[in-house]
């Protein structure tokens, strides 16, 4: 874990100090903080076979390093043969240490296998927060290209503590998530 903390590090030595001269806070506390990373993965076909939800669920834990969960449906919707409570995606919702290895293996390795990258959307959502969402699970070098039987996007929800979108992409963009150059609020 020695990795993880490089990171970190980083946030407290680097990161934190250039937000605080950045957008002046009086106070260390109000410096914006990455509290979570959730990563989600909708899988409405789950409705037809429920080993898709248990292939989902070794892929998502593979890749975060922490056991991912079932989400199941709040209610019945007969348009899409949906019962309640059943599982209909799966989630894993990352904190602290694995929060951010998970964001530097992401950042350095994950989206430049990504076909064609350009950078990624520089869109918030109000209050600092960020979803990115990615096409194809086989990104991650920890998922087997053979071994998979179809390909699945996923959402990645970076939630922070700042209270505009402007320091939320100071912070993220500080991590060195590659956003797209066009930033309409900067």
């Amino acid at each position: 874990m020695s990795n993880t903390a490089s990171l970190k590090q980083e946030y407290i030595e680097r990161i934190a100090p250039a937000l605080q001269k950045q957008f002046n806070y009086k106070s260390s506390m109000q410096i914006p903080r990455l509290t979570k990373i959730v990563v989600n993965e909708g899988l409405g076909i789950a409705t037809a076979d429920k080993k898709i939800i248990d292939v989902a669920i070794n892929e998502l834990s593979a890749i975060t390093g922490q056991k991912a969960v079932a989400t199941i449906s709040r209610k019945d919707v007969s348009n899409f043969k949906l019962r309640k409570k059943m599982p209909i995606g799966v989630m894993v919702t990352l904190r602290r240490e694995r929060m951010y290895e998970f964001l530097e293996r992401l950042v350095r390795v994950a989206l430049p296998r990504i076909r064609d990258f350009k950078g990624i959307e520089s869109k918030l959502d109000g209050r600092g927060n960020y979803t990115l969402g990615i096409q194809e699970q086989i990104i991650f070098p920890e998922i087997n290209i053979d071994t998979i039987e179809r390909l699945t996007g996923m959402n990645i929800t970076f939630v922070t503590t700042a209270k505009t979108d402007e320091e939320g992409y100071a912070l993220l963009k500080e991590f060195g998530l590659p956003f797209k150059n066009a930033k309409n609020n900067q």
